[in-house]
């Protein structure tokens, strides 16, 4: 039919079967291409967007400042050539609310639609909304136009292909990269359309079939001025006290990233203030979430993981419980002590869900607060993380018990948190700590992102950032007094790299 020739159409997209990656422009390429011109249109890269967006690319997405590591026309050109690269005859696409998410989303869809590709549109969205219906609705391709937790002068696009599987480094991203460095073919003749999805109403009675009997609970609620404020009242009602729940791309109350500090400020006080049972604050896209405990105190996310667990553990005793390689021993032994096999793994989500899937497990966590469920297409979701938590803390509470009480019955290890060094030589310091770290006998060394090196009483995590200029190091020990030592012997290797 009409659809399956607009679809091989545009499957005849800029793909050689050998893809040069990443291959910076060279002097004379301008005659090659005036030799290999084609009929009709030739649409060439501006040579200054073509030398911006190689600073966008990242290990699991495109992402930066909007008209300076990215434009329009970068946009355009990832639309023109993505649905030919995952034979896609419609993308499903969502957006944030930052103030440049329309412009590229016009961009976008101009590019998807002179591919020849349909675009089934959701509009303002969270990130984990395309990842659900990518999965449930059978879409070979999806595009969320957001920075995440990144500053309003970010944006950004993640990409998932069928199954809700992410495209990153090594699933793609480097070959489109590639491609739209290349002539792009003419505009396809019959062009796509794009058609509006009406989503919302699927989306909250899938979670709310999962929601505990919360009728007890008080709890905060922080949307950050994110995505999560178009769902957060309609499914937890007036029982919840709610902060910054406008959707505002500037994010003008506090930093949409909740790892900040300074970010959960508003929810520590609100539930110390209000003697809360505990609180919940969401990043600008939704898909990570943080707890803040009835005590006012922020819960590191790893511990979280373990709460996650208990009931999955449950109904699945031996399942594998996925951690990120910086996961304190409090969950991993925590994990063990419920029945579970927690599993170590590369940090970000284009892994996760990988690993996840290949192991078969119900549940997985990461000390960025991103949360994975087999139930939810093996993507992260802050709404079921959260769904999850709230439900344990009631559970908690008609026995007499508290969300700090939880938490503390397992956290038996000191903690660093993650350190940012901004080191110019990464490579370097990552190979003076490893041969440190090998003459001391480790008892385990791990080695697939960055190191992981374990003693009985310490460990220590040392890895690159894929997506920001840090080499970023967790320290973990039986007593403060030992992490300070650890530490300081650490901080001293650094700094001679330094």
């Amino acid at each position: 039919g009409p659809q399956m020739a607009r679809a091989a159409a545009f499957r005849r997209g800029p793909f050689p079967a050998r893809v040069e990656q990443g291959r910076e422009p060279r002097q004379g390429d301008g005659r090659r291409r005036a030799i290999m011109r084609i009929a009709g249109e030739l649409h060439l890269p501006r040579r200054s967007a073509m030398l911006r967006r190689m600073n966008a690319f990242k290990a699991y997405d495109l992402r930066g400042v909007y008209g300076r590591d990215f434009d329009a026309d970068t946009v355009y050109r990832i639309g023109r050539v993505l649905p030919g690269f995952l034979d896609a005859p419609a993308v499903l696409v969502g957006r944030d609310p930052r103030a440049s998410s329309p412009e590229i989303h016009d961009a976008l869809c101009r590019g998807i639609t002179e591919s020849g590709a349909d675009v089934d549109d959701l509009g303002i969205c969270t990130t984990p909304t395309t990842y659900f219906f990518t999965g449930e609705r059978g879409y070979r391709s999806a595009v969320m136009i957001t920075a995440s937790h990144n500053p309003a002068e970010y944006n950004g696009l993640k990409f998932s292909r069928a199954g809700a599987l992410p495209v990153g480094d090594d699933s793609g991203l480097r070959e489109i990269e590639a491609a739209i460095a290349r002539p792009l073919p003419p505009p396809a003749a019959r062009p796509g359309a794009v058609r509006p999805v009406a989503w919302k109403d699927d989306y909250l009675a899938f979670f709310r079939r999962r929601l505990p009997d919360l009728s007890a609970l008080r709890f905060g609620v922080d949307t950050s001025n994110g995505s999560a404020g178009l769902l957060v009242r309609d499914l937890y009602g007036d029982r919840a006290l709610y902060l910054n729940e406008t959707l505002d791309g500037t994010f003008p109350n506090h930093s949409p990233n909740p790892l900040e500090p300074d970010a959960s400020r508003q929810l520590r006080e609100l539930v110390a203030r209000e003697k809360l049972d505990l609180g919940v604050i969401f990043d600008g896209d939704a898909d990570r979430c943080m707890f803040v405990d009835n005590l006012g105190r922020f819960v590191r996310p790893d511990l979280v993981t373990a709460i996650l667990a208990r009931p999955f553990l449950a109904a699945e005793p031996g399942a594998a419980v996925l951690c990120d390689i910086r996961t304190s021993r409090s969950v991993t032994d925590e994990v063990s002590r419920l029945g579970g096999a927690p599993h170590l793994w590369k940090v970000g989500h284009a892994f996760a869900k990988v690993k996840l899937r290949e192991l078969k497990a119900p549940v997985g966590g990461e000390l960025a607060g991103h949360y994975y469920f087999r139930d939810f297409h093996g993507c992260d979701s802050a709404l079921f993380a959260a769904g999850i938590v709230l439900g344990a803390v009631a559970e908690a509470k008609a026995a007499g018990r508290t969300f700090a009480e939880l938490i503390d019955a397992f956290d038996r290890y000191a903690n660093s948190g993650e350190t940012n060094f901004t080191i110019e030589d990464k490579a370097g310091a990552l190979a003076a700590l490893a041969d440190w770290a090998r003459a001391q006998s480790p008892a385990v060394a791990l080695d697939f992102d960055g190191y992981r090196f374990e003693w009985p009483d310490w460990w220590f995590n040392v890895r690159p950032s894929n997506t920001e200029p840090y080499l970023r190091l967790v320290v973990e020990a039986r007593t403060p007094a030992l992490l300070a030592e650890k530490t300081t012997a650490l901080r001293s290797i650094l700094e001679h790299v330094i």
